[in-house]
């Protein structure tokens, strides 16, 4: 796979410490790695944001940044009260194809869900994915409303003729309770698709090299790792 898009079933559900992840795996192996940020919001000028925490987790990664805005909303909306330009979903291929002319592995990590807009003509990251004929991997919560959010997802994805290349909890909790131990064997038929891992909470706060090291037994094999599913859910049950 040369360009991965990276989305989730809504905000604040550990997009970025997944893409650090997958990263750290690919710079592992040797591959050169680029991820863009199609749309930063919620951080100053001089604030680091979703890039410069991967890059502080993964290693040498090289990151773009298309656009940022300063209040935490949806891009389109963020956009439009900063007076600023939208991004748009052909700027996201356009920035995405000439990376990858360049990178064994080009990331890109969209904001919140998958259909949240870029710009007020209704430009998504589902519009960017399509241009770019791009598996996109989902990250979900592990909690209660996950199932439902994540068949959402993975109707929308199949709607549109995006390969969703499968589902990573985001941040799974040191003692899972009820719904979690039965969601993560949910999670693949809610999602039609499989569960490619599991980041424990408070995996981004480790110190990189720690991060690093344990990142392969977070992700499946296809994303570099080795994390497995049925063995997994064996232990947590």
């Amino acid at each position: 796979m040369a360009v991965v898009v990276v989305s989730g079933t809504g905000t604040e559900i550990g997009k970025t410490v997944v893409t650090g992840a997958v990263a750290a795996l690919a710079l592992a192996q040797g591959r050169t790695v680029a991820v863009v940020k199609p749309a930063q919001t919620g951080v100053g000028r001089d604030e680091p944001g979703d890039l410069a925490e991967v890059a502080r987790l993964a290693g040498d990664v090289f990151g773009v940044e298309l656009a940022r805005y300063p209040e935490p909303l949806a891009p389109a909306t963020a956009a439009r009260r900063a007076g600023a330009a939208p991004v748009r979903p052909q700027e996201v291929a356009d920035a995405v194809e000439k990376l990858a002319a360049e990178y064994d592995l080009v990331l890109v990590e969209g904001a919140g869900g998958l259909l949240v807009r870029f710009d007020d003509d209704g430009g998504t990251l589902a519009n960017a994915a399509r241009l770019l004929a791009a598996p996109v991997l989902v990250v979900a919560t592990a909690g209660l409303g996950t199932l439902n959010a994540t068949t959402l997802t993975g109707e929308a994805l199949r709607a549109r003729g995006l390969a969703q290349l499968g589902v990573v909890v985001g941040s799974w909790p040191a003692d899972p309770g009820l719904a979690e131990r039965c969601n993560l064997t949910d999670l693949p038929g809610a999602a039609g698709a499989p569960l490619l891992g599991a980041v424990p909470e408070g995996s981004g706060a480790l110190a990189p090299a720690d991060f690093r090291a344990r990142a392969g037994g977070w992700l499946a094999p296809v994303l570099g790792g080795s994390w497995d599913a049925e063995a997994f859910g064996s232990v947590v049950r």
